[in-house]
């Protein structure tokens, strides 16, 4: 069984930050692309953010000089940092990895979705 926990959201002013953070856990072999995605109200999910198990980055337009991924591959761990925010970043922002885990023994590819972490912009 494979888990991503998020953790990190909450409720900030237009201009504010946070730093969303994302955890696998399991048994995991190994993690290729991590990544952010959000779905506000009424709206189709769309990708904020997401970076290669070697670092190579990739952002949606309207979050790019905003936002930033990384990740730290000894925790298996995804961040966010999320600097600047703007009511229409409101949403929920589930995590996402693409990964190798161990089934019956053998090694299963398979892709995984966090519970989702709520992010209000709102004054």
């Amino acid at each position: 069984q494979v888990q991503l926990v998020e953790s990190g959201g909450g409720l900030v002013q237009p201009g504010g930050s946070l730093r969303l953070s994302c955890a696998a856990s399991g048994s995991i072999v190994s993690i290729y692309t991590m990544g952010w995605y959000r779905q506000a109200p009424g709206k189709q999910r769309e990708l904020v953010a997401t970076i290669t198990s070697g670092g190579i980055t990739n952002y949606a337009d309207d979050v790019k000089g905003r936002f930033t991924i990384s990740r730290d591959n000894a925790k298996n761990t995804v961040y966010l940092q999320m600097n600047s925010l703007k009511p229409e970043d409101t949403a929920v922002y589930n995590c996402n990895a693409d990964l190798l885990r161990f089934s019956n023994l053998r090694p299963v590819r398979g892709d995984y979705w966090g519970q989702g972490t709520q992010v209000t912009v709102s004054s």
